[in-house]
């Protein structure tokens, strides 16, 4: 299958040895984690991906973002990218499948996102659509389930890395979360003072 093509503009950036981020207003156990105190993770190395989505209007110009975070070595990669006719769903899966393909070996991943349309398909819409033929049902009938491109190609990563999905309020004071939604909003707004 085709990856899905941006019509927006894509910032890659590469993993760099930074310090921890401040914990602000995270939760105790995101500073744990933060700071190298990993779950039992089975022997796969264990990572942090924040992510996050924004959309100018639904459908309209959008951006996604993460901040995929290694807590043992400090290392960070930090990635964004916008589509100029977009909804809000399908950038917040976009930033998941993106921070997922980034990584180089399967990995546990720990998911912290404000997305729970995301964390839904997850741990309970996926293993559904796949065993209706990627479809949901709609009143009595059945539907092509929305964003499935990125849906499929989530689902393959699934079956690479170990995901444990988190779910954390938006626009609340979360460091992570709110990097993401300022590129995020940054990567669309970039795009649309270049389409102008």
């Amino acid at each position: 299958m085709a990856e899905p093509k941006s019509s927006g503009q894509e910032s890659k950036g590469e993993f760099k040895a930074s310090k921890p981020a401040k914990a602000g207003k995270s939760r105790e156990s995101d500073q744990k984690r933060t700071r190298g105190s990993p779950p039992e993770t089975g022997g796969l190395p264990y990572v942090l991906l924040f992510t996050d989505g924004a959309c100018q209007g639904n459908p309209g110009p959008g951006g996604w973002a993460f901040i995929l975070r290694h807590p043992k070595s400090g290392k960070e990669l930090v990635a964004s990218g916008a589509e100029a006719e977009t909804t809000n769903n399908r950038m917040e899966l976009t930033a998941v499948v993106r921070g997922l393909e980034a990584l180089k070996r399967p990995s546990y991943v720990e998911l912290i996102t404000d997305s729970i349309y995301v964390g839904k398909g997850i741990t309970e819409w996926l293993p559904r659509w796949k065993s209706h033929g990627w479809r949901r049902k709609e009143g009595k009938s059945w539907a092509p389930i929305k964003n499935e491109d990125l849906w499929r190609r989530l689902d393959e990563l699934l079956s690479r890395h170990k995901v444990i999905f988190k779910h954390i309020p938006a626009h609340t004071g979360h460091p992570e979360n709110e990097r993401c939604d300022a590129l995020a909003v940054s990567a669309y707004k970039q795009l649309m003072g270049q389409l102008a």
